[in-house]
């Protein structure tokens, strides 16, 4: 870090033009390299090497100059690239989002929970609300399925009450993300979809990669799942931890369960009356003054443009909470619950496809 520092801080002498390099006097004249270029050029040794035509030359009993500076001769003629066909790797456009209020844009991933054996994974599918951090949906099943998906999503959408254009979904560009039958209820629901830019890495969607990685360091969080029925248990519970208890410090402090449900204010509004309070009895503890009151952040991005103000940063710890209190996900037999009558038909669905 410290090199890093000196290397990019201005240096303090004036830097001084270096000369211009003089030639050697053992390079070729102008009519010697056109004479060197031209035999490069000439349909016998257009697809060989200057090393190969340099040999032959040499067998034919002619010197032009050594095989380096045929190198040289066609760098100076940018003549000289890589043979073989190279990748290209445009630039993507990047997928700029803001969310100024819950149910406005989701974003939603897969990951994998060790199985009993080695080789053997569950598919845990998480669906988060970008602004207040809260699960609408998860699911555990026993592979990852584009049609498994399909359903949750349906089911989300109706108990959230989403109404057609209202939602934008983002997710990495995995198989099920991209599917056909995604992009399907996709157009059916009106959501708007939206993909991350960076294919194959580990942070491509950091708003869902950063709670997997919040409920891997819970101390209840096994090395394996013994079962199917063992990781959903263990994410129930995982999940309404995290939606009651977790305070989320990108939200100052407050639950997700409370910011998607209307109570930040609310909570706010008690803290900053408790913080008054604590002022009128021991003012001289305040070195700062009066307690000013807190505020929850007004919008959240994905992909902030340039010069953008500071805001709450998607790479932070994410809240991923799932209660039924709140109307939560939580269902003794289901994968995922819901209260209308609509999604515990999908629920049983999902339960019959696994």
């Amino acid at each position: 870090m410290r090199a890093s520092l000196y290397r990019r801080r201005p240096s303090a002498r004036p830097s001084t033009p270096r000369s211009p390099r003089p030639p050697s006097p053992r390079a070729l004249v102008p009519a010697a390299r056109q004479a060197v270029l031209a035999a490069l050029h000439n349909e016998r040794f257009i697809d060989q090497s200057p090393a190969a035509g340099h040999a032959t030359w040499l067998e034919e009993q002619t010197s032009l100059c050594s095989a380096r500076t045929m190198f040289r001769v066609l760098a100076d003629a940018d003549d000289v690239r890589e043979r073989r066909d190279q990748a290209r790797h445009p630039a993507h456009a990047r997928s700029e989002r803001l969310a100024t209020g819950p149910n406005q844009v989701w974003s939603w991933d897969i990951t994998k929970l060790k199985g009993p054996a080695k080789s053997l994974y569950f598919s845990l599918h998480v669906i988060l609300d970008l602004f207040s951090r809260y699960v609408v949906g998860w699911m555990v099943a026993l592979n990852e399925s584009a049609h498994l998906a399909e359903r949750l999503i349906e089911a989300m959408c109706a108990k959230q009450g989403i109404a057609p254009h209202q939602l934008t979904m983002h997710a990495d560009r995995g198989a099920s993300m991209r599917s056909q039958l995604v992009a399907l209820i996709f157009s059916d629901l009106g959501i708007d979809a939206s993909h991350s830019p960076r294919p194959r890495v580990s942070h491509d969607n950091p708003f869902s990669e950063s709670p997997f990685r919040t409920l891997e360091y819970r101390p209840e969080f096994p090395d394996r799942f013994g079962s199917l029925e063992h990781a959903r248990g263990v994410s129930r519970d995982l999940f309404a931890w995290y939606h009651d208890a977790h305070h989320h410090n990108g939200l100052s402090y407050l639950t997700s369960a409370d910011v998607h449900d209307g109570r930040a204010a609310t909570i706010l509004e008690v803290r900053h009356r408790t913080r008054l309070a604590a002022y009128a009895v021991h003012p001289e503890r305040f070195v700062n003054g009066p307690p000013r009151p807190e505020t929850l952040p007004t919008a959240v991005w994905i992909n902030p443009p340039p010069n953008t103000t500071r805001q709450d940063v998607p790479g932070a710890t994410i809240v991923i909470p799932d209660d039924p209190q709140h109307g939560g996900i939580d269902r003794p037999h289901g994968i995922f619950g819901d209260r209308t009558d609509r999604s515990i038909a999908l629920v049983n669905s999902l339960e019959s496809l696994q």
